[in-house]
């Protein structure tokens, strides 16, 4: 059983966070954002990721990327028959999906203006906040 000595309150007041008011407003809150890029086309692809990583540098802000993440490949093998006779000839589609991520440390404000970038056609962002 736990009994209350001095010494014990005076080690959990030690271990108290200290806290003072007005120190949270002059700090602005630092965010760790990751940015996924998503595509089918690479040109389109690494040339929003360069303009992206381009702009946080502007502002210099804590940069990790563009992180190359494996390529998808999705295939689809199918019959050029379209009755099931003949000879079997078969037809391979692919449709590859090309991927990259990109981590900045800023407010979440900046990130606003850096995305306010001009993204090509086809591809696709997804921006995740979280606090540091």
């Amino acid at each position: 059983m736990f009994h209350e000595s001095p010494r014990a309150a005076s080690l959990l007041m030690a271990t108290k966070p200290v806290s003072k008011p007005g120190l949270e407003e002059e700090v602005a809150q630092v965010h760790r954002i990751r940015i996924t890029l998503t595509s089918k086309n690479v040109k389109a692809l690494e040339k929003v990721s360069a303009d992206l990583v381009k702009g946080a540098k502007d502002k210099q802000l804590k940069v990790k990327g563009p992180v190359r993440l494996p390529t998808k490949t999705l295939r689809i093998t199918t019959r050029k028959s379209p009755c099931g006779e003949g000879t079997n000839t078969w037809d391979r589609f692919e449709m590859r999906i090309h991927k990259r991520l990109i981590d900045l440390h800023s407010p979440a404000d900046v990130v606003k203006q850096i995305t306010s970038i001009s993204i090509e056609p086809g591809v696709e962002v997804e921006v995740t906040i979280a606090d540091v």
